[in-house]
């Protein structure tokens, strides 16, 4: 299954690899060189399609749990000042994402859309410290009764070029659904209360839609 946002991609690569293989065989003559030319444009069709694919994801619902929004792998826990929306101290745990993880973004929790922004920006590697405050990205805060509000933040890094944000004001998100996608490469980043009991250590690898990050007794 692949993400709607890869479908033009997919097909202008598929006509790319069908026309390459048709050059490639009419005037390659070395054996060994024409095979080789094939197998790399092949290989690169399946990266493609291995980046936009879209695993359907078992997410057990529950509102004292803020999963995570991504595939990847946690590199950041920390208490932060949170400049954009809350201005105050919240917990921050980042994902990292590298272009073989799944890209789809998903609802942390499940709550009312109370903030969704997108900015353009730089195009930082998305490890930088500066990375979640200077880099093109979208902010968004859902909340409900256990969490209050959460934000989670989509980060380009320096090989993503387009942000998908699909969150709007006043609807309801439902805690594992699609709420995004980042193409090629980058980070999201998780803003919670800080009485949140977190259930991730660094460098741990996690599931979108599936990982407790944290818990709210």
């Amino acid at each position: 299954m692949f993400h709607k946002e890869g479908q033009k991609i997919i097909l202008i690569t598929l006509v790319f690899v069908v026309v390459s293989f048709f050059v490639i065989d009419n005037l390659i003559t070395i054996e060994w060189l024409r095979k080789t030319l094939m197998v790399v444009v092949l290989g690169f069709f399946l990266l493609i399609l291995q980046f936009f694919r879209n695993p359907k994801r078992n997410t057990h619902s529950n509102s004292q749990h803020a999963l995570s929004p991504v595939d990847g792998k946690v590199v950041v826990i920390e208490e932060v000042e949170e400049k954009e929306y809350f201005k105050d101290k919240r917990i921050q745990v980042s994902v990292f994402m590298s272009p073989i993880n799944v890209h789809v973004t998903r609802h942390p929790i499940s709550g009312t859309i109370a903030y969704s922004k997108y900015h353009p920006g730089k195009y930082l590697v998305a490890w930088h410290p500066k990375a979640s405050e200077e880099n093109e990205r979208t902010t968004v805060v859902v909340e409900n009764e256990s969490f209050g509000k959460v934000l989670y933040r989509q980060i380009a890094g320096a090989m993503a070029k387009r942000i998908v944000n699909y969150a709007i004001v006043g609807e309801n998100a439902k805690q594992g659904e699609d709420s995004g996608f980042i193409k090629f490469g980058s980070r999201v980043d998780l803003f919670l209360p800080l009485n949140a009991d977190i259930k991730v250590e660094l460098n741990q690898r996690v599931r979108g839609g599936e990982s407790v990050i944290a818990e709210m007794g």
